[in-house]
Order: C-alpha cells, then sequence, then structure tokens
C-alpha cells in the first residue's frame, strides 16, 4: 500500500510549523533572569562599577572640586593637573573633564553649576591616553601617543589623513630648480602647499609637534570649528622617567593646545618631575583630589537605587556602615554594593539590609569577595603566616600627629610593628619586610625617605581591606 503524497506533505508542513513556534517561544523568552518567585535578578553593574566612571549620569559628589575644573577647561592658557592617592576616583574625574571639554554639560547642570561657565564657554577636541610603566621616558610616550589608533581617544584619530604617510617635498614645473625652499614655502607661483602633519623620520618629537599644529590648523579652526586641542595623560605617574617632560608641554602649550596630566601623588612635584617648567601654568590647573566625605559616599548609593529604578533598596544603616569602611574611597565603596546586589540576588529580595551586609562582611573577612584585592593580599603575604601577621599590624597601626600626613595619608613606623611582632613570637621582621617593598609582588609598601623606619601603603584601598582580612 503506498503513501498519499498529499497526506505526506501536510505532516511535514505540520511539524516545520510546530518547529517554528517553539523557536519563536524560545527567542521570546526574556533576557533577564528570573529567581523562583518570578521576580527578575537585578545586574549589579546597573548602579556600581569599579571600573572609571564615564557616564555623568554616574558621577556624584565633589562640588568644590568641579568649580574648579570648570576653572581650568575654560581657562585660555594653562595645565591640568589632577593628583591624589590610589582609589580616590582621578581616573573618573578625568573622564568628566573630557565630557565637559567636550561640550557636554550634563554634570554641570546635574551639580547646579551651570552659573560658573561663562557666556561663550570653551570647546575641545580631546586626545586621551592611558601610560603605564613600560614608557621609559617623554620621547617613549610621544612615540606611543602618535601610533595610538584609539577610534575614540587616539591622537591618530584627528590627524589628517596625508600627514600620517612619509612625503617628500617635490618642487613643480614652474619653479627654478635652484630655489629655495623657504622662498617656495612661501608660495611661489606653480607651488600647492601643504600644511598638513609630516612624519619626521628619526625625530618622534618634531613629528608630535607637526601633529598637534596640523590639527589645530585642519580640525580645531577649520573643520571642527573648536577653540582648542585638550590633550589628557592619565596615568602619568607610570612613566620611568618623566624629566623634561614638564619642559616640552610647556613650550607646547598655547591658546589652542592644552594639556592635562594625572597621577598618584599627593603633590605635584611626585607626577611631574621638573615642576618648575610648568609652575606658571598651573595657576588655575591644580586640581589635587582627597577622599570623599561620609556623606558624599552615600550619595553613591542614592544614586545607584535610581539607576536601578528602586528596584533595589538599601537601609540607611547599611548605607552608613559602608560609607565609614570605605574612609573616602569610592572605589571600595562601589565593590561594596557591587557585592551586596549579589548577596540580594542569591536571597532572592530586593532590600539591602543589615544582614546581607553581614554575609558580605564574612565574605570580605574569608577573601571571597574582593577577588583583586585578595589576589594582592596572597601575592604580598606568599606562603608566610609571619609575613601575614606583620601586614596586618602594619594596617592596623593607629595614626597618630607623626604619622598623618595631610588629610588622608597614613604612614607606618616599622618600630612600632616590631614591637607588636614580639607579643606573636616573630623575631626577624627584616627577613619579613622585603618582599612587602619589591615591586614584583606589588609592592604593598614604600619606604618614606624623610625618616628611617618610615613607610607609607602604596594603596590606601588595599589597606583598609587588610584590616578588613581575618588571619
Amino acid at each position: 500500500m503506498g503513501i498519499d503524497p498529499e497526506i505526506c506533505r501536510r505532516h511535514c508542513a505540520a511539524l516545520m510549523l510546530e518547529s517554528m513556534a517553539e523557536e519563536v517561544e524560545f527567542t521570546q523568552k526574556p533576557r533577564h533572569p528570573k529567581q523562583d518567585d518570578g521576580v527578575p535578578m537585578i545586574d549589579p553593574n546597573i548602579g556600581f562599577t569599579s571600573d572609571v566612571i564615564r557616564e555623568p549620569q554616574r558621577f556624584v559628589g565633589r562640588h568644590q572640586i568641579l568649580r574648579d575644573c570648570i576653572t581650568a577647561i575654560h581657562s585660555p592658557m594653562g595645565l591640568l593637573a589632577v593628583y591624589g592617592r590610589r582609589g580616590v576616583g582621578k581616573s573618573s574625574l578625568m573622564r568628566q573633564i573630557q565630557q565637559m571639554a567636550l561640550g557636554d554639560v550634563t554634570l554641570v547642570d546635574q551639580a547646579g553649576l551651570s552659573h560658573l561657565l561663562p557666556e561663550y564657554p570653551r570647546r575641545y577636541l580631546t586626545v586621551y591616553y592611558s601610560c603605564d610603566a613600560f614608557i621609559k621616558d617623554g620621547e617613549d610616550l610621544l612615540s606611543r601617543l602618535c601610533n595610538d589608533q584609539d577610534p575614540e581617544d587616539g591622537l591618530l584619530r584627528l590627524v589628517p589623513n596625508d600627514g600620517k604617510e612619509i612625503s617628500e617635498f617635490q618642487r613643480s614645473k614652474g619653479v627654478h630648480a635652484g630655489a629655495d625652499l623657504k622662498v617656495v614655502n612661501w608660495g611661489v607661483k606653480g607651488i600647492e602647499t601643504s600644511k598638513y602633519a609630516k612624519v619626521v623620520p628619526g625625530n618622534t618629537i618634531q613629528t608630535f609637534r607637526n601633529f598637534l599644529n596640523s590639527i589645530v590648523v585642519h580640525q580645531v579652526q577649520q573643520r571642527m570649528n573648536r577653540d582648542g586641542l585638550l590633550v589628557m595623560l592619565d596615568e602619568f605617574d607610570a612613566i620611568q622617567d618623566k624629566a623634561a617632560i614638564g619642559s616640552l608641554i610647556k613650550s607646547l602649550t598655547s591658546q589652542q593646545i592644552k594639556f592635562a596630566v594625572c597621577g598618584v601623588g599627593r603633590d605635584l612635584n611626585a607626577i611631574v618631575e621638573d615642576h618648575a617648567s610648568v609652575e606658571r601654568l598651573l595657576d588655575e590647573g591644580a586640581i589635587p583630589v582627597a577622599p570623599m566625605p561620609q556623606a558624599e559616599i552615600e550619595q553613591i548609593f542614592a544614586r545607584a537605587e535610581e539607576l536601578f529604578q528602586h528596584r533595589v533598596t538599601f537601609d540607611h544603616d547599611v548605607v552608613n556602615h559602608i560609607a565609614r569602611l570605605s574612609d573616602g574611597y569610592p572605589y571600595l565603596a562601589q565593590l561594596f554594593g557591587r557585592a551586596c546586589v549579589h548577596q540580594a540576588n542569591e536571597r532572592n529580595i530586593n532590600n539591602i539590609d543589615n544582614s546581607v551586609l553581614g554575609h558580605v562582611l564574612e565574605e570580605v573577612k574569608s577573601g571571597r569577595a574582593f577577588p583583586t584585592l585578595e589576589s594582592a593580599y596572597q601575592r604580598a603575604i606568599g606562603a608566610s603566616e609571619d609575613r601575614q601577621i606583620l601586614l596586618h599590624l602594619l594596617a592596623e597601626q593607629q595614626e597618630d600627629e607623626q604619622t598623618v600626613i595631610g588629610d588622608d595619608v597614613a604612614r607606618v613606623f616599622l618600630k612600632e610593628a616590631r614591637k607588636s611582632a614580639a607579643e606573636f613570637n616573630i623575631e626577624y621582621v627584616d627577613q619579613l619586610l622585603p618582599r612587602l617593598i619589591d615591586p614584583k609582588f606589588g609592592p604593598v609598601l614604600n619606604r618614606v625617605e624623610e625618616r628611617q623606619g618610615l613607610y607609607e601603603f602604596v594603596n590606601p584601598v588595599f589597606r583598609l581591606y587588610v584590616r578588613l582580612r581575618k588571619i
């Protein structure tokens, strides 16, 4: 008995329709996973981030610093220098400066500082580059800048295409072979002179100058109609040898070219070695960044609740506790916020109370909460229990007027740690210390040359973490 072709065709069509229906049902499932009772899980990154803050909507506080930034940006001449301890939010501030320089005044409006803007605000084209320890000196830095092809922040994206290639000057037939080159460039008949930047083989500094001048002529003044070019150098302190960079910045700074540098340091000398070269340029551009007041740390959580559209809320006691633990460092506050939201998701709740924070603190004590800080902790102590104890003794050393420099920099005395170590039967402190100051393992500590036996924690956030970490 044969198979009816029509029945076979209908059966195949029915199977195909069923398969398509299943596929549509699958693709229409919500992207956000739900917990057991149907409440969507919350992505912690919506409200908190451990990365640099780029969006003005995420940025909170720093009103006085923002006032200084507005003044520095709209000054026709001058150098911006942002400096402070690790973890205080310098790079995030630099990104906000970039947005303001580009003409985005969202943050200014948000902070209620619009009245400080001039009638005709200056607008810039910007170049943004994050330095690293592989940059040996100023020439190495300029080489990096001249070859940076980042589509959003790189220098090369602004250089006219003709300027990126090596080209030889050729005289046209209308000029005598013996004509002086200077006269030719003045516009002798038959010559079409080019003002595009040119690569000068073997001369990085002159190539950089040519690139900047070309950007000013062809992009800033003509095509984009901006007031200037702002070259922003983040992590500036990472450069191994900064000698003469200040002098170069001074020689290049003009009404159309402005520089901004950002780095770790308690004063300008720590990030600009030849500080005297740029001293006059810093009259309105020196911007020290200290830890945030507790009230501003608490604003981070209020802003996070807004970004979460109030699908997540924090009890006031929890926010207050985290603000005190963070000690003014927004990076640590953001880490606590993310960890709390993760824990709330696991518990299938939307309100973060003391029980949630208590669990997070237990995770911190055991080394399971903040993997980056825990990795630094393990690298510092190695396999030595005695070194681990010494690290905790140093981190927990009480500050006094001898160790506190400024408002936020606390230093530690090895002599005090020796006394406490003896109570734990640790006799050979000098054998335990080298790993803590060795760059291969951090370093955790830096020697302070002002006084023998005086050290400071390289990263204050790490010191706070050690205080929370359980031995």
